[in-house]
């Protein structure tokens, strides 16, 4: 298994996907931050979400899991990886923490240089900075969904091997269909996984997101709730895999 691991995550350095989606997360949560730092005068309670809470990491390791997995049939390598690591349950493991150390790691990154650039700023024109530890927790709320949203990427490629309609299934997804279930019937719309819970597992408000006076589970309970849907989704994408042919 760590062989197979460390196969992943060699294969995700050297591909050039790999490099321009994460270079687009940092080079946009950069300039977000230094767009609010420069343009705005954030107070000692808006601060940390205004400026230090720009980290769109999670939204791009999602997509690149969903290109990483269901790349491989588009490019027929599936063949060959699982004539690597015969066992599909195995394979379809190490892809999922392989997305997920990524989104963990470039959260990690763009959190300290968005740290870096956005204290500089504010510090230069005299506006306030956020407490050590509540940075210290945005942060840590942050890498988390990055991660787990990396893994569910890897659930959707899996389900939906065809690249194009996996990619188009989960913008839809993310921009259409729970935003439209949550408007609907909001009880049921504050549980999407790419919605309502991936802004409370980061900590943000429901209002600052557009989301209304949509009530929101605390972060702990919303990352929980995000596994749960890892879960789910995998295990269904793991039946599929060990039953699908390769050709």
């Amino acid at each position: 298994m760590i062989a197979l691991l460390d196969a992943e995550l060699l294969k995700l350095r050297t591909t050039r996907t790999f490099a321009a989606i994460i270079g687009i997360a940092i080079a946009t949560s950069l300039l977000i931050a230094v767009l609010v730092a420069v343009l705005t005068e954030p107070t000692q309670d808006t601060v940390l979400v205004d400026v230090f809470a720009s980290d769109t990491s999670s939204f791009f390791v999602l997509v690149l899991a969903v290109i990483g997995i269901s790349g491989e049939w588009r490019h027929r390598t599936i063949t060959s990886s699982l004539l690597a690591a015969p066992d599909r349950r195995r394979f379809l493991a190490a892809k999922t923490v392989a997305f997920a150390t990524a989104g963990l790691v470039t959260s990690l990154v763009i959190a300290l240089s968005v740290t870096v650039v956005g204290t500089a700023i504010l510090s230069a024109r005299g506006l306030p900075l956020p407490g050590g530890l509540e940075l210290a927790g945005q942060i840590g709320r942050n890498a988390v969904l990055a991660a787990v949203l990396g893994a569910f990427g890897v659930a959707i490629g899996a389900l939906v091997r065809n690249q194009i309609v996996a990619v188009v299934s989960l913008l839809v997804l993310m921009f259409v269909i729970e935003p439209l279930v949550l408007a609907l019937a909001p009880s049921v719309g504050r549980y999407g996984p790419l919605g309502a819970l991936s802004i409370a597992a980061a900590g943000l408000s429901a209002e600052d997101n557009g989301l209304g006076d949509v009530s929101l589970p605390s972060p702990p309970v919303a990352v929980a709730l995000l596994l749960v849907w890892v879960g789910v989704m995998l295990g269904a994408a793991t039946v599929l895999l060990r039953r699908r042919d390769l050709e």
